[in-house]
């Protein structure tokens, strides 16, 4: 696996050589549109949306749109003022219990590893992180862009998460949150026993890209010259007020049946 960047984390007066790597690919099959009679690959014209008159590259520049039909023209040197020079360090400036970060605010995780000579330093800081359970706050500068990012301790290797800013996060809408009405004690407790029966490990390898693994399948079939049979999606309604307790019990009895099967 090749690292992406190489350079430093700081925490205090220490300093860690490191490089780091992307922990994520893509497995989505690419597409490009493409004409149907001789499958000639399609490109895209640049259009004024006023006249459809079309439009050279040395005649566009960036607008941002202050107000219904006005803007503001930024260079390149207007641009290069506000950019940010890429970070040499990660500087962890706060540790906090992993707790206390909501699960919404994380983006994107990568891998950190030592450099050829930073092993000894590196294991020091990954078995601090792993005996206080702490994650390290800190911002970092990487394609082009400033991230608030996350250390952590995960499965031997230190871990960075960029995470989205607070005010990234939108409130949930008034119109969403659910109104307020009883929950009868008897119905709660079968749900309750309902999740207690359900509840397992966390297994990863269990969950599949469903909608990839068949569109793969698709494209294979197409490519081979096979013709496919669609199922019919079956329709799903909603468990009505009165049917809870019948739903409930059903529930429970297939999941006692699983686990009583697996055992």
């Amino acid at each position: 696996m090749s690292s992406i960047w190489s350079g430093a984390i700081s925490f205090g007066l220490i300093h860690i050589p490191v490089t780091l790597y992307s922990a994520t690919r893509e497995n989505t099959p690419k597409f490009q549109y493409v004409r149907k009679k001789d499958l000639c690959p399609i490109g895209y014209v640049k259009v004024c949306k006023a006249t459809g008159e079309e439009v050279s590259w040395p005649e566009i520049v960036r607008g941002y749109e202050y107000d219904k039909g006005d803007f503001v023209i930024l260079s390149d040197e207007d641009f290069r003022h506000a950019a940010l020079k890429r970070s040499e360090v990660i500087a962890i400036e706060d540790f906090v219990d992993e707790k206390e970060i909501d699960p919404m605010l994380y983006m994107k995780p990568y891998y950190i590893g030592p450099d050829q000579k930073s092993d000894r330093i590196y294991n020091f800081l990954l078995e601090a992180l792993k005996k206080t359970g702490k994650i390290g706050l800190g911002k970092f500068v990487f394609q082009k862009k400033e991230h608030l990012v996350a250390l952590k301790a995960e499965k031997g290797i230190l871990v960075l998460n960029t995470l989205r800013l607070s005010g990234e996060l939108r409130h949930p809408p008034k119109e969403s949150l659910p109104k307020k009405t009883p929950v009868p004690g008897r119905e709660l407790a079968m749900a309750i026993e309902l999740i207690d029966k359900l509840s397992v490990h966390f297994d990863p390898e269990k969950y599949h890209d469903t909608h990839t693994e068949k569109l793969e399948k698709v494209i294979e079939n197409k490519r081979k010259g096979k013709k496919m049979h669609i199922p019919k999606m079956k329709e799903v309604s909603a468990t009505q007020v009165p049917d809870l307790l019948a739903a409930l019990r059903k529930s429970l009895h297939k999941a006692h049946r699983k686990t009583s099967h697996i055992h």
